[in-house]
């Protein structure tokens, strides 16, 4: 859980669109498109697409609240669901390839996905036997973004084409993983601000995998809700910690450098790409709940109340590594996780956070199995996520309160144009 910022979540504004009758002899519609409105935040789309179904031939279409209108659009030069804010409900599913399913059944899956993404996200139907889970709900923010895991290349006999920067990551002395929610051949990544609307989503995605592939995993996660907090804010975790304040910002000259691989970079199919690190990362919340608050700040290094550095000024201030207090310690503890992720600590490593929470009951012990859904997005995990989690190997306060339970590592190529599929440059390259 590296001190990074966490994408804001922001309240939604865009005003509902003019409600349109339906003309008689038109029948009822599965779904319609409103209207759209600008971009706005860090949604790499357009907000405003204000979507629902008629009740009746000569009924009016009520309008969408903002929340539902806001859309993330599927074709473009990156995937949805790496640069979007965070949204408040989230499905991480791994795939393998069912026996005898190869290059052309993995092709033929990537485009009925990608079809449906596209449908989905802008607050359509699916093409084909609709659940009517989504039906009253606008796009509500949807994104759905694909990838592929090692063992992928070798299924399709694509292994020339596998890239470097997708060799499996090292043993880390605070993996305790379960292989059987680890990695994958096919990876997706689904997200929306309304619940109903992302297990529509997820259930869409299964039924199209049929015969072609099985899910190897799932895990399903939240995030605080759009337009809870008074204005937008760094989300916290399940600690109750402001978590992560100095993501890379799409804003900053580097960004791209460190988050997608560049236009010419190898291999040529991942242009425009990212790498994402997945981690189930289970918070032993008993044991962290037991602490002050002066020690939990200390095992961070930052204040709990608003997320500033122990050295002072607001949570944007930038960290005073050499500060003491009147006895001469370390006013941020030499262990402090905050001090061991920064970039400027691991030479220059950064990733671009995007997780989410997840609460899966209480385990066996009597204990909550709850905790973080780490995705970390860079253009190569060696220079990324590597050198920062063997840094926190080496002596990060919060590894006491943490245990790594399953792990894995993706291909995530760039945004299909439109009339492509996500992956065609490499499955029909």
């Amino acid at each position: 859980m590296a001190d990074q910022s966490i994408p804001e979540t922001r309240t939604p504004g865009t005003a509902p669109a003019e409600t349109e009758a339906a003309p008689a002899d038109e029948g009822i519609p599965r779904r319609r498109l409103l209207g759209t409105a600008g971009a706005t935040g860090l949604v790499l789309g357009t907000a405003g697409a204000a979507v629902g179904y008629a009740a009746a031939p000569t009924e009016a279409a009520a309008p969408l609240a903002s929340l539902g209108t806001d859309r993330a659009m599927f074709h473009g030069k990156h995937q949805p669901g790496i640069t979007d804010g965070l949204q408040a409900r989230g499905h991480l599913v791994a795939f393998d390839l069912a026996a005898g399913a190869g290059r052309k059944e993995a092709a033929a899956l990537l485009r009925r996905w990608s079809e449906t993404a596209r449908r989905l996200m802008a607050g359509e139907p699916s093409a084909h036997d609709d659940t009517d889970v989504a039906r009253d709900a606008g796009p509500s923010s949807l994104t759905i973004t694909f990838g592929f895991g090692h063992s992928f290349f070798g299924r399709t006999g694509l292994v020339k084409q596998r890239p470097t920067a997708l060799d499996p990551l090292p043993e880390f002395s605070s993996d305790h993983l379960d292989k059987n929610r680890s990695n994958g051949d096919l990876w997706v990544q689904i997200g929306a601000n309304d619940a109903l609307v992302a297990f529509h989503a997820l259930r869409a995605i299964q039924k199209d995998a049929g015969s072609a592939a099985r899910v190897r995993w799932q895990m399903n996660g939240f995030n605080r809700s759009p337009g809870a907090t008074a204005h937008p804010m760094t989300a916290r975790n399940l600690m109750g910690q402001i978590d992560g304040t100095r993501n890379p910002k799409p804003s900053e000259a580097d960004f791209d450098q460190r988050i997608f691989v560049p236009q010419k970079g190898e291999p040529a199919w991942m242009a425009n790409g990212s790498y994402a690190v997945v981690r189930r990362i289970r918070m032993l919340l008993d044991d962290w709940e037991k602490l002050s608050v002066k020690a939990q700040e200390d095992v961070i290094g930052r204040r709990k109340s608003d997320g500033a550095a122990l050295s002072g000024g607001t949570e944007t201030t930038p960290m005073d590594l050499e500060k003491t207090d009147a006895k001469g310690n370390l006013v941020v503890p030499i262990n402090a996780h905050a001090r061991i992720t920064r970039p400027d600590q691991n030479g220059g490593a950064a990733m671009l956070r995007r997780p989410f929470s997840f609460h899966d009951g209480i385990d066996p012990d009597g204990v909550p199995d709850a905790g973080l859904l780490f995705i970390c997005w860079q253009a190569d995990p060696l220079r990324g996520f590597v050198p920062v989690q063997r840094k926190l190997d080496r002596g990060d306060a919060l590894s006491q309160f943490i245990r790594h339970e399953s792990s894995g590592l993706f291909a995530v190529p760039g945004g299909a144009a439109e009339g492509e599929y996500v992956g065609q440059k490499l499955l029909e390259g």
